[in-house]
């Protein structure tokens, strides 16, 4: 398959770049992030950026890093794991009140969000005791932490099993969405929370005194990295990997309790999931004789690092801000609080290493969102959607990111959309 759908970017040293941006603004900070990746001496082919590539600490968002004999733990980042999970339903739009609060706060209540007290005992984000389900599925991966925290103390973390099941702060989301046949859909985005965020900061602190050991220099101190064959980079690879089956399981828990929330809410009809009776899997296939709609689950990540097998070569590839497309692939690629998400499926571009974006990413900062829109102009924004129109989610409002429509066209070579989703409620941390 050749694709004529990307720009490449060619620097004096180091690795081509191929930035699905066409149509899509690449700012100046984040073509200088790609610039200093490809100098890296590991990477593999080149570097691919997609079309919602946007600044990030040391490597960009919306990057895709294949490399070969080394890894970059800032490149995953600090929300190992982070990615979407959803599922299709059998209520349809005619069977939503016309007041959707009761269902915001149906899941609110459910699902832990948000941060209060410094992440502390009384952190609304947290459970206060976490549901015997939850706990068992922590005895399941408590042996593995044991024994990585045994070796680091230092990442060891009190909310580790508090924080199962919660949806955290920031671009972080719950949602209830209508397809274009007004089917209605559950959608959440969330990753390995406080566990994620000590293990990823921890490992990147510890490449970085590797580097001022080794005397590397590096065009940007953010891209440390643990060389294959070390200690510290077959510590990281289980460290990493434990905190993307973390994630995993953050949101299979939380995609449950709001579905029980949902059909204990009063507030619609009984309803099907694929999910049956609460476990996440993919539903059979579907029978010949079978008239039931197949029901749908797509899950998957979007902060992460794996191996893959790319031009005859095994390698690892690291998606910070990018979802694995191989052909067949089921996706999810959000929009806003106010725009169209979208899941789609793969077509397998080896040029992108079979990769597409996360979503439709950030325009400015948080901090520049604040200062440009008021609360008015998030209102209108979100105009429909039952979800928090205050101060605390100017830095998240629609006008924010990247036009989600400019995205999809940028990587159509990369992606076919199965369904067009519009939220209809929206939960934020």
């Amino acid at each position: 398959m050749t694709s004529a759908n990307y720009n490449v970017i060619k620097p004096a040293i180091g690795s081509p770049i191929k930035a699905w941006t066409k149509g899509v603004p690449l700012e100046d900070a984040a073509r200088q992030q790609l610039l200093n990746v490809a100098q890296l001496p590991f990477i593999y082919k080149w570097v691919a950026a997609m079309p919602d590539v946007h600044w990030g600490i040391g490597a960009t968002v919306g990057s895709v890093i294949p490399t070969r004999g080394a890894i970059i733990p800032a490149a995953v980042g600090v929300d190992i794991g982070c990615g979407m999970m959803a599922v299709q339903t059998s209520l349809h739009a005619n069977h939503l009140p016309d007041n959707l609060h009761g269902i915001r706060a149906a899941i609110e209540k459910a699902v832990p969000h948000g941060r209060t007290d410094n992440g502390g005992a009384n952190d609304r984000g947290a459970w206060a005791n976490a549901p015997a389900h939850h706990t068992d599925v922590w005895a399941k991966m408590e042996p593995a932490y044991a024994a990585i925290v045994e070796k680091y103390p230092k990442l060891g973390h009190k909310q580790r099993v508090n924080h199962l099941g919660t949806l955290g702060t920031g671009n972080h989301f719950i949602e209830v969405c209508l397809d274009e046949s007004e089917n209605v859909w559950f959608l959440l985005h969330s990753g390995s929370r406080g566990v994620g965020n000590r293990f990823g900061t921890f490992f990147i602190e510890l490449a970085k005194n590797d580097m001022r050991q080794w005397m590397i220099n590096l065009p940007d101190q953010d891209l440390a990295y643990l060389p294959q064959g070390t200690e510290h980079f077959e510590d990281y690879v289980r460290a990493v990997h434990w905190a993307q089956d973390y994630a995993l399981a953050n949101r299979e828990l939380m995609m449950q309790n709001m579905i029980a929330a949902v059909q204990a809410s009063g507030e619609v009809p009984a309803f099907e999931t694929s999910c049956g009776d609460g476990r996440l899997a993919r539903p059979a296939k579907r029978s010949e004789a079978s008239a039931a709609p197949l029901l749908q689950v797509v899950s998957c990540h979007h902060n992460y690092v794996t191996w893959e097998h790319h031009y005859g070569e095994n390698v690892l590839v690291t998606r910070k801000g990018a979802v694995r497309a191989r052909e067949g692939d089921m996706g999810i690629i959000p929009g806003s609080m106010g725009a169209r998400s979208y899941i789609v499926r793969g077509k397998g571009n080896p040029e992108s290493f079979m990769s597409c974006s996360h979503g439709a990413g950030r325009a400015m900062s948080r901090a520049e969102a604040k200062r440009r829109f008021t609360l008015d102009d998030h209102a209108k924004a979100t105009a429909g959607v039952e979800c928090r129109k205050d101060a605390d989610v100017i830095d998240e409002t629609p006008m924010a990111y990247k036009s989600i429509d400019a995205v999809m066209e940028a990587q159509r070579d990369l992606v076919d959309v199965v369904h067009t989703l519009r939220q209809v409620v929206c939960v934020k941390g």
